[in-house]
């Protein structure tokens, strides 16, 4: 390509809190922003699995809706590699040579051990969760070009199997991850590790800015071992991780003007992901989205149904000072023992996928019984009149999020729509219609499509949010491992 990415190593003071950091310290990565199309934003996936073993949720996604990316070099001379620095999984992937019967991999970049003379083999088999399960392939060590850094002898896998054919669409070779070690496939030391055990940098932090001008050829920056002033304004506001394995932080009720949802007013845990351009949620919340901003839903008749038949006494129920969560017990729609569903895979996707199964052994019924009940306490905490409530909910239930496709939106009405804030740190963390908006161009037409998509994590992982590029976007992004926090400022 004649555009080569800001790979370079500069001199230039960055600011983290009062201390200065040398340019010696400083490991630039610039990115590269492609523009969406059609084809691969509506195949974007966001799902999570529950193992058996142990209370842990793994999500999985499969990259399609991936807009940023960077430059590597793996090996002596070094192999080029465009790869998504995803602070959502932990290990580095690129397809292997040895890919030879997928045709994905005649389409980007493979690593080739014979080329390199640093090269070590290690040829322990691996599956990395990716998409709809997992990528097979093997661990190889070799020395890895980040920016002008080596870092040397780093692991990775080698993936011997590119398919379906929606790998055809991606605009990069791999996966370079920011997670945690706990998260590594195999117990491999991620790269972000190894750059802090090599003394490439001395401050545990690393930080991310990415551009929302859609015009500029500079996607974004990747600043290991500081963060640079001239991407963002006034101060940083921190949190504490709440998980050991994923960068995650608790978030607050989800406003939409100033306006609650409801769901997360004692707290919800939100993993923050530059892997991923969307933001993912409980369908309670994202459906209250999809009416508030116009956006085109999917019409639940069994949802109606709830309202028709029982709306009612379901206000009768919370109106008496009954719990919650008996209501739908009492009018026989949900069992009295209700236990979670713990399959491997427990999907709640974008769209054309089981995003509205229930998480519990319950019908369908059952579950919009729940929504509506959450529904109709949350218009009755805004002092609303029950016919106002009952007709707002029965809308509701006409936008929920689109299980067979992506959520479209009026591009015309982008001025009127909400502002949708976040709380974290008890601050509040607002984005405008045009930040939580995808607007793809598409020939000579323009599509527009709302960010929110459902995510449906059951207790006690969940209720679970996760914040992509969307909002990286909106805010500067330092994530400070060595005082286990991330922090939030608005870009300049």
């Amino acid at each position: 390509m004649a555009f080569k990415y800001l790979l370079v190593l500069t001199c230039v003071c960055a600011w983290f809190g009062s201390l200065a950091v040398s340019d010696k310290e400083l490991l630039r990565v610039g990115l590269k922003k492609r523009s969406l199309d059609i084809n691969s934003f509506s195949s974007a996936r966001i799902r999570e699995s529950v193992h058996h073993i142990k209370p842990d949720t793994v999500y999985l996604k499969n990259y399609l809706d991936a807009q940023y990316f960077g430059e590597i070099g793996i090996g002596s001379p070094p192999q080029t590699f465009r790869v998504v620095f995803d602070t959502g999984s932990s290990n580095l992937w690129v397809p292997s040579s040895k890919c030879i019967l997928y045709i994905a991999c005649y389409f980007h970049s493979k690593y080739r051990s014979k080329l390199s003379n640093t090269y070590t083999k290690i040829g322990t088999s691996c599956r990395i969760p990716y998409g709809h399960g997992h990528i097979p392939g093997f661990f190889s060590q070799d020395n890895l070009r980040v920016g002008e850094l080596i870092v040397k002898d780093q692991q990775f896998a080698e993936i011997t199997k590119e398919g379906p054919l929606a790998f055809l669409a991606h605009h990069f070779d791999g996966i370079l991850g920011l997670g945690f070690l706990n998260k590594s496939v195999g117990q491999v030391t991620p790269v972000w590790y190894n750059l802090i055990e090599q003394g490439h940098v001395t401050q545990k932090i690393f930080s991310l800015w990415l551009n929302p001008d859609p015009m500029s050829k500079i996607g974004g920056e990747i600043v290991f071992g500081g963060i640079d002033w001239r991407h963002f304004k006034g101060d940083h506001t921190y949190v504490p991780l709440t998980h050991e394995d994923y960068w995650q932080i608790e978030v607050g009720d989800i406003l939409l003007e100033n306006n609650p949802t409801g769901l997360c007013a004692g707290g919800c845990a939100a993993i923050i992901d530059s892997g991923t351009s969307l933001i993912a949620g409980p369908t309670k919340i994202v459906t209250q989205i999809n009416h508030a901003i116009g956006a085109e839903g999917y019409v639940s008749y069994e949802c109606k149904s709830i309202i028709h038949n029982y709306g009612d006494s379901i206000w009768e129920y919370i109106i008496s000072g009954l719990k919650p969560e008996i209501i739908c017990v009492d009018i026989g729609l949900c069992s009295h023992n209700r236990t979670y569903i713990k399959n491997d895979v427990i999907e709640s996707a974008a769209h054309n996928e089981s995003w509205g199964e229930s998480r519990t052994k319950e019908s369908p019924l059952c579950t919009f019984c729940d929504m509506v009940v959450f529904w109709i306490q949350v218009q009755l905490k805004q002092k609303n009149t029950k016919d106002k409530i009952l007709k707002y909910v029965d809308e509701l239930c006409e936008k929920l999020p689109n299980p067979v496709g992506q959520t479209f939106i009026d591009c015309n009405s982008i001025d009127t729509m909400p502002q949708i804030t976040f709380t974290i740190g008890n601050k509040s963390f607002p984005l405008s219609p045009k930040q939580y908006m995808l607007r793809i161009e598409e020939g000579c037409s323009t599509v527009c499509y709302g960010g929110f998509v459902p995510l449906d994590v059951p207790p006690p992982q969940g209720p679970l949010w996760v914040l992509g590029d969307l909002f990286l976007g909106a805010y500067h992004t330092v994530f400070d491992y060595g005082n286990l926090r991330i922090g939030f400022a608005e870009v300049a």
